[in-house]
């Protein structure tokens, strides 16, 4: 049986490098498996009625790329899977395009659901990529839901999707593999 590394095709494009669909989706088909569970995460054409242009990307590669592995490793730790593909683009996004891809194949259907799912939350929260989201009148940073959903120091979040977190009292227990995307200091200068 081939290494786990050798299951894991783990890519941060460049800018001008579209996501090849196939080539990743080829990559985790395998006979013995009866399932493929796929993400993609396009750019939408507006976002709290303001119309979106474009995303741009920017990233820590060498960090995002461990984290990705990282997250992968956690996935497999917790189900039954036979290959991961991620990929994540840089640069600008146009509308309809899309900026993040996640493939995985496993031998039931359950296990690749629920993989796939715990694979795009989990880059979301912890992977060192930044989002600008540009509009027709302006561009803003955006943070994920899932990120700040994890930080609750920085605000509170208004959210339809129960926390990924475990908080006691004022404490709160992450349960990423990455660590967190920013450092946040309290009033005291505490990190």
């Amino acid at each position: 049986m081939a290494g786990e590394d050798e299951k894991n095709l783990v890519e941060i494009l460049e800018e001008n490098h579209p996501i090849d669909i196939t080539k990743y989706t080829n990559y985790v088909h395998s006979p013995q498996c009866g399932a493929i569970a796929t993400f993609f995460g396009n750019t939408r054409d507006t976002f709290d009625g303001k119309t979106v242009i474009e995303l741009r990307y920017e990233a820590y590669v060498p960090m995002a790329i461990r984290c990705l592995k990282s997250i992968c490793s956690s996935a497999r730790s917790l189900w039954n899977l036979n290959a991961i593909a991620v990929a994540h683009r840089l640069g600008s996004v146009p509308v309809g395009e899309t900026s993040v891809f996640v493939a995985i194949s496993s031998v039931h259907r359950v296990d690749a659901l629920d993989a796939c799912k715990f694979v795009i939350d989990e880059l979301k929260a912890s992977v060192p990529i930044w989002k600008k989201e540009v509009y027709s009148n302006g561009e803003v940073w955006k943070e994920n839901m899932e990120f700040l959903e994890r930080r609750p120091e920085i605000g509170k979040i208004r959210s339809c999707c129960k926390p990924k977190v475990k908080v006691d009292g004022d404490e709160a227990v992450k349960t990423g593999c990455c660590g967190p995307k920013v450092k946040v200091e309290d009033d005291n200068g505490n990190a």
